[in-house]
């Protein structure tokens, strides 16, 4: 089939089709379909858009219908009665059982939409305009979200970057740790220090474009301290870590925090339709009618299939959730053991990986498991972590097939001595179930 209409009048811009070029027809769960029948093990899933797989069948049907009922899709902010169940939802599944009580803001369709709403709330609130971020964060593609991203290569495309940003090192950068917090503080809180009055502070508690780099319990809870000490507002920007992803709801619970503002989108809508979502404490809604608004604010579509994914929270699908995560952790383990400080384990829940010492061969591995019919893409500032976030309802036989096809691609790239566990033996149709080899069908895959 000719595919030349991608390269001849798509933008050069286009950048996960170059690892994976086939035409892609279809997809359900976590099994994507090209055109000439080939499959592949999704464990992308569209950076953390589609937590609970392709195509899901409670929330297609949904979105089936609404449409089919001519329910109203474009509501700007509007009352609809897709958004009023969104909200009931959220409030009596995600937020009554937490004990949160947030006030709720749909931004726009986009996660970088949310941050910039976040951060110019927080300046409203505070009257300041120094916002501190962190090494290796990455907050998205707009120019006040730039300001605040760590990566040299995603800022430098721009010169309409926004200023006020405070660089400071997340927990272990370089050895960082709470002293770097007491430092920022007391900077802060000097005349001379250089640091202009802190409106606030975003954090994302597992940098998922930064290299899976996981700050600690501790030191979350020392940040908080941190920001109320300099009476800034606490952001966590739960976009990709959100929605399930580090293996509860929010990924900040984990810490006990309740943060000031929540950032979220991708996964927000289930089906991964565009929306985004800014949870902020009831004292922090200081907006006026109309002084932050967006066109696509009001995505009904999107709150209806974002209703029908709370229900999986409540009906009790996602309680593999913790397994398949320490899955996850089991087998990066087991390659750190095998290859030693060749690699290392990253991550936390269902977004992990492994971060090899030489950084190109992430990138090698990434494109052999493509071979092997497995999509996986590199993170952190060199690419340099394989990153593993497979949807959260994957099943049990498609993990570990998938995880096997990907231990064969690192033996492909990075010969070892070491003799292959049994778990991961390579085998073109076994499937790991419970401690037993099940032999299933096998997933076909040619890479065009």
């Amino acid at each position: 089939m000719d595919l030349s209409a991608f390269t001849d009048i798509e933008s050069e811009v286009r950048y996960y089709c170059r690892r994976l070029p086939n035409l892609l027809a279809s997809a359900k769960g976590a099994i994507i379909r090209d055109v000439d029948g080939n499959e592949f093990i999704d464990f992308l899933s569209a950076c953390g858009a589609l937590n609970y797989g392709h195509n899901h069948p409670a929330l297609k049907m949904a979105a089936m219908e609404y449409l089919a009922s001519d329910g109203i899709v474009a509501g700007l902010d509007f009352h609809t009665s897709a958004k009023l169940a969104f909200i009931e939802g959220f409030r009596d599944f995600i937020l009554r059982p937490r004990g949160l009580d947030y006030k709720l803001q749909f931004p726009g369709p986009t996660g970088t939409n949310c941050v910039e709403a976040a951060v110019k709330l927080a300046r409203k609130v505070t009257g300041r305009s120094s916002v501190v971020a962190f090494t290796n964060a990455f907050h998205g593609m707009s120019a006040g979200a730039l300001a605040l991203t760590g990566s040299r290569k995603a800022r430098q495309a721009t010169s309409a970057v926004l200023h006020g940003a405070v660089r400071v090192p997340f927990d272990g950068y370089k050895g960082a740790g709470s002293g770097d917090l007491e430092r920022l503080v007391a900077m802060a809180n000097d005349p001379s220090g250089g640091i202009d009055p802190i409106a606030a502070i975003i954090i994302e508690t597992v940098q998922g474009e930064g290299g899976l780099n996981v700050a600690s319990d501790d030191w979350l809870r020392m940040l908080h301290q941190a920001a109320k000490a300099l009476g800034a507002l606490l952001i966590v920007d739960d976009i990709q870590a959100g929605c399930g992803r580090t293996g509860t709801f929010f990924s900040f619970e984990r810490a006990g925090l309740v943060p000031d503002v929540v950032c979220m989108a991708k996964s927000i809508s289930g089906l991964g339709l565009p929306m985004s979502l800014l949870l902020m404490k009831p004292e922090h809604d200081v907006w006026e009618a109309g002084e932050h608004n967006g066109t696509f604010r009001g995505n009904s579509l999107a709150f209806v299939t974002g209703k029908a994914a709370l229900e999986l929270w409540r009906n009790g699908e996602l309680a593999e959730v913790p397994r398949h995560g320490h899955v996850l952790s089991s087998w990066t383990a087991e390659m750190a053991r095998r290859y030693g400080e060749s690699l290392r384990p990253k991550g936390l829940g269902m977004m992990q990986g492994i971060e090899f010492a030489a950084p190109h061969f992430a990138g090698a591995v990434a494109e052999a498991a493509v071979r092997r019919g497995v999509v996986v893409e590199c993170c952190g500032p060199h690419d340099e972590v394989l990153k593993l976030m497979p949807p959260l309802n994957i099943g049990s036989e498609t993990l570990e097939d998938g995880l096997g096809r990907i231990a064969e691609a690192i033996r492909e790239v990075i010969p070892s001595s070491v003799s292959f566990s049994k778990r991961y033996e390579s085998h073109p149709d076994a499937h790991y179930h419970g401690g037993n080899a099940v032999v299933g069908p096998e997933l076909a895959h040619a890479v065009a």
